[in-house]
Order: structure tokens, then sequence, then C-alpha cells
């Protein structure tokens, strides 16, 4: 008798362990079903790992990461603002696939658009806001493929701005993290939208109002704890695809799939990745410190103020005692002027076990220009006095 119940809790643990996998993942035990995928710390933009990454296939809605980009770009520079009314077209209203049934003339504030995108995927709150920053959906298309050329998105082609099939409409996986991590780390107000999990909006047409319920078709946000977004896409073409980006202890991530069999199958290969990333990474970020000034020589000021040119952050995979990163500053005991604002003066150098793993270039705060004769009796007088 004890012995059939203890094969009953044996099996029943071997199936927990199956079906859900645990926190943390050792790097040959990473395998996921879909044709294509990849995992990106988010600050960094370190690749911990990657299959297929670099080829080219539908992306379906997450196409929508893109749209969504440029709407935060355009309510950033004040073309347009979250109170805006915008009235839908007939030929956005016209749009199959997932939606949001807006009618032609039906007016919604870029808010309210910007919410049916983000959680129900809407394709017609897309043409909807590609018509009002852009005036028609081509000319949006058109700076969707030039902000990816700008972020180095290499195997990208926007057709259109919703992901339905289209031919010649495609990214790689690596294009996908490479906008999902410029989306979440320049707009951090996404997160206020593609983490709602549901939602009403009303509809105010010639026949009245009525309520329309939003419901997030990334179902990580409830199945998932540390899930902060992003973004789902299916069509026939592309299958079932993801960018799913979550947070623990202070690591960020975004696990992308694409070509997943089923909608199943697409978040178990996302949290199989960020579940691994998770139990392999640690981040560094270095707390900035008080600089000394550096002697000018020849200068009309004797001392130069300097600065951090930016911050450092060093990603471990390695399981490494972050505790033990030394700091190294290298600062010249005088420069001669001229000196630029921004010129480099020396660096900080941070390292492990004698190891370098990073640096980061100390810059000139301030110009200091060249003293000339009268500079000079200036100082002598001083000196006098």
């Amino acid at each position: 008798m004890k012995k059939g119940f203890t094969v009953i809790l044996l099996t029943a643990f071997l199936l927990y362990r199956i079906t859900f996998p645990t926190s943390v993942v050792h790097a040959e035990e990473v395998e996921i079903s879909a044709p294509s995928g990849i995992l990106m710390e988010m600050s960094t933009g370190t690749v911990l790992f990657e299959k297929d990454a670099d080829t080219a296939r539908p992306p379906a809605s997450v196409t929508k990461i893109m749209t969504m980009l440029l709407i935060f770009d355009a309510l950033e520079n004040g073309t347009i603002s979250l109170d805006d009314e915008v009235s839908t077209s007939e030929y956005a209203a016209s749009m199959g696939g997932s939606q949001v049934f807006l009618e032609p003339g039906e007016m919604q504030t870029v808010g309210t658009l910007l919410k049916c995108i983000s959680v129900a995927s809407a394709n017609d709150a897309c043409v909807t806001m590609s018509e009002c920053i852009c005036g028609n959906e081509q000319e949006f298309v058109k700076q969707m493929n030039a902000r990816a050329k700008g972020l180095g998105m290499k195997h990208t082609n926007f057709v259109n701005c919703n992901g339905l099939d289209t031919d010649g409409h495609e990214m790689s996986a690596r294009d996908i993290a490479l906008m999902s991590r410029e989306l979440m780390t320049k707009y951090p107000q996404i997160k206020d939208y593609c983490t709602v999990w549901m939602e009403n909006i009303t509809h105010t047409t010639a026949r009245g109002s009525s309520e329309f319920g939003l419901t997030n078709t990334n179902k990580l946000i409830r199945q998932y704890e540390y899930a902060t977004g992003l973004k789902t896409g299916s069509t026939g073409k592309a299958k079932f695809c993801v960018s799913a980006t979550a947070s623990k202890n202070g690591v960020d991530l975004i696990a992308v799939i694409m070509g997943a069999e089923d909608s199943k199958s697409r978040f178990k290969d996302a949290v199989t990745l960020l579940n691994y990333g998770f139990g392999k990474c640690q981040i560094y970020k270095a707390k900035e410190r008080k600089l000394p000034e550096v002697l000018v020589k020849g200068g009309k000021e004797e001392h130069l103020k300097i600065q951090y040119e930016e911050g450092f952050t060093y990603v471990d995979t390695e399981g490494s005692d972050l505790s033990k990163v030394e700091e190294v500053t290298e600062i010249p005991d005088e420069v001669k002027a001229p000196v630029k604002k921004g010129d480099t003066v020396g660096r900080i150098c941070y390292r492990i076990n004698g190891k370098e793993i990073g640096s980061v270039n100390l810059i000139a705060a301030t110009p200091v220009e060249k003293a000339d004769f009268g500079d000079y009796l200036k100082k002598i007088w001083k000196k006098l006095l």
C-alpha cells in the first residue's frame, strides 16, 4: 500500500516538473520547440540564448511593437497628445483580424486607441493611429522602416502597420528583441498599457453608446508572475509569436518566440527562456562617485571638472561574486589646454579577480580655453597680492 502511494507521489512530482519549468535552467537543458527565438538582457542588449535568430519570418501582430514605438515618439515630440480625439476612416474600420470594431467616423482618444492596440491587438486602431500621425498608412510604414534601420534591424521589412499577412512583411527574432528593448527602455510607460488584463472602452456612434471589453492577448500577464509585457501575434503564415518581457530581482529580460505551432507552446517556450535567464543572470550597476578635478596646463582655468560619459552595467552569467568588483580610476596628473567639453580625459576600469569586465570614459564637464598673455599677467598679479 505504502509502495503504491509512493509511486503515485513520484509520478505526480514528475508530471509537475514536466508541465511547469523550474526557475533555474542549466544551459545544456535549454530547448525550445519553436523554430526561432532569442533571449536578451534588456539594459545592455546582451544575448543569452538564440536559435535561428536572424531568419526573416512573418511576425504577425508583434509588428505592433513598432507601431506603438512610433506613437510614443509622436507623443514625446508633441505631434499628438493622449487626450487628442481621432476619427476612424472607412479604410481603418475595414481591417479584418483582431479588432475593436471601430466604425467610420467614430472618435476615440489617442490614449484609448493605444490601449486597444496594446491590450486587444486591434488592427483597426493601428491604422487609425497611422493615419492620425502621418496622414496615411503608407507614409507611416515608411517611418516604421526608417526607425527599424536606425535600430540596426537588418532583417526587417514592414509593409503594413498591424502585421496582417502580406507578401514581403517580415522580421527576425533578433530584430523583434531590438525594437522591444527600445520601446521598453525609452518609454517605460508602455507597461501601464501592456499589463492591463481586462478593461472596457466606450463606443459612441450615431446609434448611441455601448461598452466593449478588452482582454489582453498576452496570457503571461496573468500566468507568469514576473511578466511586464509585451506583445503577441498569430496568423496563418506566422503561426504563433510572442515578445515576452519580464523583470525579477533587478534583471529585465526579453524572450522572443517566432513560428510556434500553437499558443500554448509559444508561451511555454517564452517561460523556459525567461526562467533560464533569471537563473543565469545577475546585474552589476556601478554607482557614480564624486570625481577629482584635473590640473590644466596652459589654460585660462587651472582646474578641469570631469564626469562619467555614461553609466556602467555588467551582465554576469558565470556566477561571479559581484561584491568583489574593483574600480580602478585612470586619470592623468594634468592635461594641456585647450580642452573641449566632452573630450576624453581618463577612464574607470572595472575588474573581477584581475580580469577587466568593462570600462567607462571620464570626460571634460566644461571647456577650458588656452591662456593668453593677459591671462598669465592676471595669474602673476594674484600671486603677488
